[in-house]
């Protein structure tokens, strides 16, 4: 197992620490309910330092990106990120990641820890066109700043102002006393804040800065499994539960990264799928009586029979109801229709709802 530049300081604080994607990566400090709370309601930091950063740049960079992503990248200016997934040649997704547009012909593509050879193999394959591709996931760690007082927290510690970067856009920029650090608003929580990508070397003095500068604010470091209730609560998809390399962007409801406007990987093939009409969807849904539903649980009709099966499951801290997301065929699929969820031999009630689950 690989470490985070930060592993040390996760383990003098007490965390509890478990292999995740490859890294010993701190799950919980002080217990998931409490620190899906800080974030709701106050400021909490997440090092995910495990996630894959690739730069791509040159005359073709652009090109590469629209030949291997779904969402379409011309669109994005300076100081732009943009959500995309890879599409495989079978209808599934390699992965989801986040395009940002650094200069003109350079890019960084920010993809998940699990996948980083996979998507880094699977790109390469596709560059025929000679773009400078690097693999600078090891060299960079990642913070993720999370909570309606992020911004007031954080302030202080640079010349940017934060209130100004908008959701999906970054500036580079001094923060916490180190320069050229990438300062970006695509949080996967739903309460605002934003992530700090800087050099490894660097990232204990950023790390100590934020919890001197957002003492005041109640600042805590939050775990892995809090952020999978947050992002949930979001209904916002994880790779390898809700989407995978036989999920197709178009039943995971990602329609709208998937732009038909110009040739991409299996492009034809997703464009049929459109036109005739998929199978099943993903759906939210919420427990209407006490339970959890969990990932690979069955879902079942009201006769019992098979519809489809649970991505992702829990016991929403914010809400305390369970909730999930899962794929079903679409005759069952719309807004309050009533699904069961199989738990342990008892069909228990569920109903299908609109996203996100959380309302602020």
């Amino acid at each position: 197992m690989k470490n985070t530049a930060l592993t040390h300081i996760h383990e003098g604080l007490g965390a509890k620490i478990l292999p995740f994607a490859g890294y010993n990566m701190p799950i919980t400090y002080e217990g998931v309910n409490a620190e899906h709370e800080t974030v709701r309601n106050g400021v909490g930091v997440f090092d995910v330092s495990h996630m894959g950063e690739f730069l791509l740049t040159g005359p073709n960079a652009l090109a590469l990106i629209q030949k291997v992503t779904s969402n379409d990248a011309s669109t994005l200016t300076i100081g732009r990120a943009q959500y995309s997934c890879l599409p495989n040649n079978e209808g599934g997704i390699v992965d989801d990641l986040i395009i940002y547009k650094m200069k003109e012909e350079q890019y960084l593509l920010v993809v998940n820890a699990s996948n980083i050879d996979k998507d880094w193999n699977w790109i390469s394959s596709h560059n025929d066109l000679g773009v400078d591709m690097k693999n600078i996931s090891e060299d960079y760690s990642l913070l993720a700043i999370q909570g309606p007082k992020a911004v007031e927290a954080m302030q202080s510690l640079t010349s940017v102002d934060l209130s100004a970067i908008t959701y999906y856009h970054f500036e580079v920029g001094d923060f916490a006393g180190i320069e050229h650090v990438i300062i970006s608003a695509t949080g996967y929580t739903g309460s605002g804040g934003f992530e700090i990508y800087c050099k490894n070397s660097e990232v204990e003095q950023i790390w100590n800065k934020v919890f001197e500068a957002g003492a005041s604010y109640g600042i805590k470091p939050i775990g892995l499994a809090a952020r999978d209730t947050l992002r949930l609560e979001m209904g916002f998809c994880l790779y390898g539960n809700d989407i995978n390399d036989t999920t197709s962007p178009l039943e995971a409801g990602l329609g709208w990264i998937t732009k038909f406007t110009k040739d991409f990987t299996n492009s034809e093939a997703l464009k049929k799928q459109k036109e005739a009409g998929v199978t099943r969807k993903l759906v939210a849904f919420e427990m209407q009586e006490r339970a959890v539903p969990r990932h690979d649980y069955e879902i079942v009709d009201a006769s019992g029979e098979v519809i489809g099966i649970v991505t992702s499951g829990t016991m929403s801290p914010s809400m305390n109801k369970g909730i999930g997301l899962g794929y079903v065929t679409v005759a069952n699929s719309a807004i309050d229709s009533d699904i069961f969820i199989r738990i342990r031999k008892n069909d228990v009630a569920a109903k299908v709802v609109k996203l996100p689950f959380y309302k602020k």
